[in-house]
């Protein structure tokens, strides 16, 4: 009989024998495979927390006591055990589950950005706000990967939360030895250490209660032993890994081995005072094809066939690939050239790098700030660094793109991959903000390519920018099929679309319309455009600083239309206006791009439907404006 099919609230889990157990852990592994292998999604890291996350929820009481899931992509059981197992057929799908924690969905689900290394803030918060409202003798439990303790954000919040010696902040570090790839630095190498060192705070215990049974002998002798008790904390749990902050510390503990979980949960539950659970897991435990896959342990992904583990599709050529093409070819030319990624090296297309130059590829951990701030050393020191990043993680460096790079004018090139609506990965993945937020950056230049042979070349040009950043930004997904220029203007602007007449396919205009299409939206600009006559579709290619050509051509067109797969507000339509209307040009200029909202995920296609950022939708506006000027003559 089923016992998955029982489970639909953690009192369902907890009446569950402790026999039981293993039987249900098998039987949701084979559900996560099953139903993830058609959606998508992040298989590996919850096929690793099954165990961990049934005898978190047997042992504390969510949502009374929150879960704070660090990026909270191995929230699947989490999911399960509080009754959305039949939603998984609509996983990342639209209007379906999300891949996420997502507050709408359910009461246990506290938090939902999917941005490392923020859960023992949310914690630190959380348990301040208890201890105020009465609740403090509530825990707050915060799971977070190995990979996510890179990021110095966690670090900050130890430091805060260590201070609050009377909240009950639980941090089950999740250790796998793996972020996205094996994870790094000197964090990672202690906290391997860790893994084969006796468990400190049972030694200690032990210890301290029995010399304090002894009377005033032991007293002594207890205060004697002071100076020992350091020596051996020293050998046996690294002051590099915890320091000395007063924390407790609980493991290592098997992350596979039910009694184990819930004797140390069931101590960290009854303890007052922040303390940390080191539990050691591995990342797609019980599924051979994932646990076998050298690369990041099927991290994340599409649809595969769940008896070989293979994709059911077969990949087409898409953006990232390019880039690397592009990247190992100017690196053979350029000794100068050394790569930095924030522990993505395989999804931003770095791998190749890495293998081919070791000495000039630097993985700094999931640290987008440190990333920045070091490739601007690295820039003083006369190299010229690529730093390779999902475009939503950009937000995380502002502050060093915009003082420890652009400030110092040194060349910096940031690749940023995932550009505009990434689809599935959800609102906190989506790239909508990066040409609003780096566009006011002094000196910055921005690319947006339409296609992969765009992106070589503005990608090469970005690398022979000295005084400055240089952005390079493309989407997720395959390349678009090459749209060649019908004209190249002096500045780099591409004219890839002109009609001053009318044809049989085409519906006569009553006003000359200049469409400016950025990147990704170049191919529907161009294709909407072929059903009206007077209308020019340009490119700019490099869509900051504005290019000259881009006035004289307002000026002879009765209206603009700017195109971007980014947030209207503060986008590249904006900045474009301003400075037409700046330099004295009367054209009305009319904005196409996302409103300031997080998109769900859906789709891409779908999201941009919505927003009418495909064939149809801009189509639809330049018959508007048709219509409008007909209402007016």
């Amino acid at each position: 009989m089923s016992l998955l099919r029982g489970i639909q609230t953690p009192a369902d889990l907890k009446a569950l024998s402790q026999e039981q157990l293993p039987q249900l852990a098998e039987e949701v592994r084979d559900f996560l495979i099953e139903n993830v292998s058609v959606t998508g999604g992040h298989l590996g890291p919850n096929l690793g927390v099954v165990e961990l996350t049934l005898a978190l929820h047997r042992v504390f009481d969510s949502p009374d006591e929150p879960f704070i899931f660090d990026t909270s992509h191995q929230s699947y059981v989490h999911k399960i055990v509080t009754g959305r197992a039949h939603l998984f057929s609509t996983l990342r799908q639209k209007d379906g589950l999300s891949g996420y924690t997502a507050r709408a969905e359910s009461e246990h689900d506290w938090t939902e950005s999917s941005h490392a290394s923020a859960s023992l803030a949310y914690a630190d918060g959380l348990s301040k706000g208890f201890a105020l409202d009465g609740r403090g003798q509530h825990n707050v439990v915060a799971v977070v990967g190995d990979g996510a303790l890179t990021g110095g954000m966690c670090w900050e919040a130890l430091n805060n939360i260590a201070a609050g010696k009377d909240r009950n902040v639980v941090i089950v570090v999740n250790d796998n030895g793996r972020s996205y790839s094996p994870t790094i630095g000197g964090f990672a190498e202690n906290l391997a250490n860790l893994r084969i060192s006796g468990p400190y705070d049972g030694l200690m215990e032990h210890g301290k209660k029995t010399l304090k049974s002894m009377g005033w002998v032991g007293n002594r002798a207890f205060d004697a032993l002071h100076a020992f008790k350091e020596g051996v904390k020293h050998t046996v749990l690294p002051t590099e890994m915890f320091p000395d902050l007063g924390m407790k510390y609980v493991g290592p503990v098997d992350g596979h081995d039910f009694d184990a979980l819930e004797q140390a949960f069931s101590y960290a539950k009854t303890h007052h005072g922040p303390l940390i659970v080191h539990v050691v897991t591995e990342k797609g435990h019980g599924y051979a094809h994932a646990v076998n896959d050298e690369a990041d342990q099927m991290h994340s992904t599409g649809a595969i066939d769940p008896a070989t583990g293979l994709p059911i599709s077969k990949s087409q050529p898409g953006w990232t690939q390019v880039f690397t093409e592009e990247l190992l070819a100017a690196a053979e030319k350029r000794s100068d050239i050394v790569a930095i990624t924030a522990a993505m090296a395989g999804p931003t297309g770095l791998t190749p790098f890495a293998q081919r130059f070791p000495d000039r590829f630097f993985d700094v951990g999931i640290a987008e700030q440190h990333a920045v701030a070091s490739a601007s050393g690295l820039a003083l020191a006369g190299m010229h660094p690529v730093v390779a990043v999902y475009s939503t993680f950009l937000n995380r460096a502002f502050d060093q793109l915009l003082m420890d790079v652009a400030l110092l004018k040194q060349p910096v090139t940031l690749v940023l991959d995932r550009a505009g609506v990434t689809g599935s990965d959800g609102a906190s993945h989506n790239g909508v903000w990066d040409m609003s937020v780096a566009s006011v950056v002094p000196g910055v230049r921005i690319a947006a390519p339409r296609d992969g042979a765009q992106l070589g070349r503005l990608f090469r040009e970005a690398l022979l920018v000295d005084d400055g950043p240089t952005l390079v930004r493309f989407p997720k997904g395959n390349l678009p099929a090459e749209i060649p220029a019908w004209a190249n203007l002096r500045d780099g602007v591409d004219i890839v679309y002109y009609a001053d007449k009318v044809t049989e396919e085409s519906t006569p205009a009553t006003r000359s319309v200049l469409v400016i299409a950025m990147g990704a939206m170049v191919e529907a600009a161009v294709s909407a455009a072929k059903t009206y006559s007077n209308v020019t579709v340009v490119d700019p290619g490099w869509v900051v600083p504005v290019a000259e050509s881009l006035f004289s051509l307002a000026a002879d067109h009765d209206v603009v239309v700017t195109v971007e797969d980014g947030i209207v507000r503060g986008g590249i339509g904006s900045l474009i206006a301003e400075e037409f209307a700046a330099a004295g040009i009367d054209v009305p200029v009319r904005h196409l791009g996302f409103p300031s909202v997080f998109p769900l995920h859906a789709s891409r296609n779908e999201l941009l439907h919505e927003v009418g950022l495909d064939e149809t939708g801009i189509a639809n506006v330049l018959a508007e404006l048709s219509l409008e000027e007909n209402q007016q003559k």
